[in-house]
């Protein structure tokens, strides 16, 4: 390809410059931190074990479970199949903040369980109730991409161990798992991704990460060693990401599925399995609401909140959009756009507190924009460009290029034949990538804290505000909202994943 400036196409420039500006915050940092004296002490020895603790323990409980999950949910003949991958699949929809708060509400001394039971429970908090909450929330990373990859197997290899002898459970084991190991090893990745950006819960659970101690930093007015914590984690999160960019998937042709007819009683013994998973990821948080609904009613909640959420988290998804279709097509006409996309991509890596971090020394810098709406909405697109992007870019993709030179044939322009044919037929990628900023940026916890103007309360940051003054009660109307908006957001990531793995089953 000749990359002249000349010879490149349309989208090229735009798409660079929006590239770049993926980066603006690594760089905002870079020279924060220079003013900071402490590179590296006791304490940030601590804060790293705890930090990497949480990760290892998180990634280990997701694939102890999701594995297990996985099999059954693509595997084992039940009734209601379709019931049982979005139950196990809800926690998604609810933000690991919300489940942490719940399960530290309801267990300890004086908990809700106390109160409903009358019985005394343990309190979760600490590096064992992070790990708790973090691996309810997660598993289903790792469940839905080993999932995923045991749809694609020819089921050929374990009748033939069958044939031989082994028993279903050894040849799982030695068949199956061996060829989803890149599967399970992405889903481990994002786990990881999850576990190393989550600020709420080690918050909650009291527990010093990288995330919970560079927000201390910033209330304390330490900018610069709040920046060389947060590089510090970014260190962190590209030696994921660059992991997470050398699994590939699986090559495998897909083949006849394999289908196992449980008894009866390994029907009860999965459902005594997948209890207290569903239990405490998404039963206990809505009895906790419910109970606190009909505790405390509506009292001290204003709608503004839910508006503030709604208003914000569009600007984000219409500005995101618009950015995504000049990197999206730039992706699809050569290599140097991918390389353009794939920088993009490094903001959906940077956790929220990093990016509120970065952005809080920009507005400082840029008076007219220090706690305003558009530096708020600016750290949502940052973050969350890329889910645009993809969804754009695989709509893009798979469109008939004969359609544009038809037209580009009869006299249109490029620009014209863009407007009249690439666009219209884009728009539904465009709107499913706007559905998914919008409801991402809804959820988004520390970027709002830090970056919401003066007295601008969403719906995340009263659910945070509520719980540190104690008044537990009033978080039952933002939580359930928020989980709400967050099922919305899971239906339309799961849509797509039942129309085509469902198929495959023939179900």
């Amino acid at each position: 390809m000749n990359l002249r400036p000349g010879r490149w196409p349309a989208s090229y420039p735009l798409a660079l410059v929006i590239a770049l500006l993926a980066f603006v915050p690594v760089g905002v940092l870079v020279g924060l931190a220079s003013d900071s004296a402490q590179l590296f002490d006791a304490h940030n020895l601590k804060v790293l074990t705890n930090t990497l603790l949480l990760m290892l323990f998180t990634v280990l409980g997701s694939v102890a479970i999701g594995v297990p999950l996985a099999l059954i949910t693509a595997y084992v003949q039940l009734p209601w199949r379709k019931f049982w991958l979005i139950l196990l699949a809800a926690p998604l929809a609810i933000p690991s903040y919300i489940g942490a708060f719940t399960l530290y509400a309801a267990f300890g001394r004086g908990g809700e369980i106390q109160q409903w039971l009358g019985l005394p429970m343990p309190t979760v908090n600490g590096l064992a109730g992070a790990t708790l909450v973090m691996t309810l929330y997660s598993y289903p990373f790792v469940m839905l991409t080993t999932r995923a990859s045991l749809l694609s197997l020819d089921a050929s290899l374990v009748n033939a161990a069958r044939t031989l002898g082994m028993t279903i459970g050894a040849s799982l084991w030695r068949v199956v798992l061996p060829r989803v190991v890149t599967g399970i090893a992405a889903g481990a990745l994002l786990v990881a991704l999850y576990s190393l950006s989550d600020f709420g819960t080690p918050a909650i659970m009291r527990l010093d990460t990288f995330t919970r101690v560079i927000f201390v930093e910033y209330n304390a007015f330490g900018l610069s060693q709040a920046a060389m914590l947060s590089l510090q984690l970014l260190v962190i999160v590209g030696l994921v990401l660059f992991l997470e960019s050398r699994v590939r998937g699986s090559k495998e042709k897909p083949g006849r599925h394999l289908t196992l007819w449980p008894s009866r009683g390994h029907k009860l013994m999965m459902a005594l399995s997948i209890a207290p998973v569903t239990l405490l990821a998404i039963v206990l948080p809505l009895l906790v609401f419910g109970t606190w609904l009909l505790r405390e009613g509506t009292g001290g909640f204003d709608a503004t909140y839910a508006w503030n959420s709604a208003h914000a988290s569009f600007l984000a998804a219409l500005v995101a959009v618009v950015l995504a279709i000049p990197v999206a097509h730039a992706a699809i006409a050569g290599r140097a756009g991918r390389f353009m996309e794939r920088l993009t991509y490094f903001g959906f890596g940077v956790p929220g507190i990093v990016m509120g971090t970065a952005l809080v020394y920009v507005g400082l810098q840029l008076p007219l924009l220090y706690q305003t709406l558009a530096l708020l909405v600016l750290a949502y697109v940052l973050r969350f460009l890329p889910l645009a992007v993809g969804s754009v870019r695989s709509t893009a993709e798979g469109l008939d290029p004969s359609l544009v030179k038809a037209a580009r044939l009869l006299g249109a322009s490029p620009r014209e034949a863009f407007q009249r044919i690439t666009l219209p037929l884009t728009l539904r990628g465009m709107v499913a990538g706007a559905a998914l900023v919008f409801l991402e940026a809804m959820r988004e916890l520390p970027a709002t804290l830090m970056l919401g103007p003066t007295g601008f309360e969403t719906l995340a940051t009263y659910l945070w505000r509520v719980y540190e003054a104690g008044y537990f009660g009033r978080a039952a109307i933002p939580g359930l909202l928020l989980v709400l908006m967050s099922a919305l957001g899971l239906a339309l990531m799961l849509s797509g994943e039942r129309r085509a793995e469902f198929d495959v089953t023939g179900k």
